[in-house]
């Protein structure tokens, strides 16, 4: 397993997310959750499987945190750390990990934002420490976007909606 950027996993490393994923879920009862690089690169994916194209969802999923990142700086904050969107049958929550990875979880109503919200910092937590650590093995600083990474999600969006 591997990202993107200049950093690895370790099977250590990938256990411990999986573990820390699984609990969350279990803790939540959320369906899915996703580990997306800010690249737009699908990291890992724990619980019910998708039923859509995973790599189109983390490129655009990427580019919303991004673009998000954004208005938070218009709006005078550093970031949004966090983000919610909200569906008629399905929702997400999205959080930003060590800062250069973003943990998805997609959930229905089986349960409830509060509880996703409630269950979701301690995830982010142990999530931030074991990103941190491999991110800190292998000598990657800050968040590192692709040159073309803005032009393949314009790409993406526009493959989705037909344009």
């Amino acid at each position: 397993m591997s990202g993107a950027s200049s950093w690895s996993f370790r099977e250590e490393d990938a256990q411990a997310i999986q573990r820390i994923l699984a609990d969350f879920l279990r803790e939540s009862g959320a369906r899915t959750a996703l580990i997306v690089d800010r690249t737009g690169q699908l990291v890992s994916t724990v619980g019910e499987p998708p039923h859509f194209d995973r790599d189109a969802f983390a490129t655009l999923t990427a580019a919303d945190f991004s673009a998000n990142d954004q208005l938070a700086r218009m709006l005078g904050e550093p970031e949004f750390g966090a983000l919610f969107h909200q569906g008629e049958k399905e929702s997400m929550y999205l959080a930003d990990i060590a800062r250069r990875v973003i943990l998805v979880v997609l959930f229905d109503s089986r349960t409830t934002l509060g509880l996703v919200k409630l269950r979701v910092r301690n995830a982010v937590r142990e999530l931030n420490r074991v990103f941190t650590t491999m991110f800190d093995r292998a000598g990657a600083t800050g968040p590192q976007v692709e040159t073309g990474f803005l032009g393949d999600a314009e790409d993406e969006i526009d493959k989705l909606f037909g344009a």
